[in-house]
């Protein structure tokens, strides 16, 4: 029985307990899966960024908030916001995904887990108020299809490139958190879109040293698509029905798969509940983690209930302190 009252069609919980979701597994990787990423890795880190920082925007939480521009892969030109320490310089950095509903502002992602820290808000290719991209759907169901038919054109191995291409912006602008400077290795942030985002980037990307990926979509594929959603995965399914050759690409873009290669720290918010992504993909990538991880279990993803306001505060606290011991000087 589902925990919560609601009025979707199939069943969020997927009739599943903790100890079920506990012993889900990743997929298999394609035997080129490492060599597919490394050379996409590879190409992102050899592109000159050349961000460009705007005025000052706001100013809360202990940071300034400002635009941000900056070139990805393939000549596309993104934008997005950075947070700068109010006072004095930074001694942390973190790379801040956001989910399938786009950014319009900094919103919630700030503050940031830790003081005097640094931060870039990308706005990944196709999405949000500043990632719009011509032929590049801006909604979650028609971005989730685009170049789907390839894994070469799909569009979410650009947008993990927008991800390390953020990052390196990030260190032109803060020069102190530069590795050839001595800075700490970044922390990544990710919700639901952007934590599935982090798990494909971060097992390739040695400039970060923690991550916290909550309700990460895209893990586990394969069950995926047999679990009904009202999410972007809902999407492929119906894709999946008339195309079942997608499988083939899918299997190169499947966050849990990934996780198996993922080494650095990592703190999993997985819920047990959530009608758009389904929680056996979550638990998938938590579970396949490869490194060492901590779970931090959710009621409920992507559905407003009592309780909510606290245990997004306790999961706060938990990243603090998780973020401050592993990146902590």
């Amino acid at each position: 029985m589902a925990p919560f009252e609601h009025d979707f069609p199939f069943d969020p919980a997927y009739g599943h307990t903790l100890d079920d979701l506990l012993l889900i597994p990743a997929p298999a990787a394609p035997d080129d899966f490492d060599a597919f990423w490394r050379a996409r890795y590879e190409a992102a880190r050899k592109v000159a960024t050349e961000p460009e920082i705007g005025p000052l925007e706001d100013e809360r939480d202990g940071v300034r908030i400002h635009g941000v521009t900056f070139t990805s892969v393939g000549g596309v030109r993104l934008g997005g916001w950075v947070a700068l320490p109010a006072d004095g310089s930074a001694e942390y950095g973190f790379v801040v995904g956001h989910g399938y509903g786009g950014r319009q502002e900094p919103g919630p992602d700030v503050p940031l887990p830790l003081p005097r820290a640094a931060a870039i808000l990308p706005c990944v290719r196709g999405m949000g108020a500043r990632g719009l991209h011509p032929g590049i759907p801006d909604a979650a169901d028609g971005h989730v299809l685009h170049g789907i038919e390839s894994r070469d054109s799909y569009v979410i191995g650009d947008c993990v490139a927008d991800l390390w291409c953020a990052a390196s912006a990030l260190h032109e602008l803060v020069p102190e958190l530069a590795p050839g400077e001595g800075g700490p290795r970044l922390g990544y942030l990710g919700e639901s879109f952007g934590g599935g985002l982090g798990a494909l980037a971060l097992p390739w990307d040695d400039r970060f040293g923690a991550a916290q990926l909550t309700v990460p979509t895209f893990g586990n594929h394969p069950l995926r698509l047999t679990l009904p959603c009202v999410g972007s995965g809902e999407a492929v399914r119906s894709y999946h029905r008339e195309h079942p050759e997608v499988t083939e690409v899918l299997r190169y873009f499947d966050a849990a798969t990934a996780a198996t290669r993922l080494e650095l720290p990592t703190l999993v918010a997985a819920a047990l509940f959530d009608p758009s992504v389904p929680p056996p993909g979550q638990f998938a990538v938590h579970n396949a983690s490869a490194g060492e991880r901590e779970l931090r279990v959710l009621s409920a993803g992507h559905f407003d209930y009592e309780g909510l306001a606290a245990e997004v505060a306790e999961l706060r606290a938990a990243r603090r302190g998780f973020f401050g011991a592993r990146l902590g000087r």
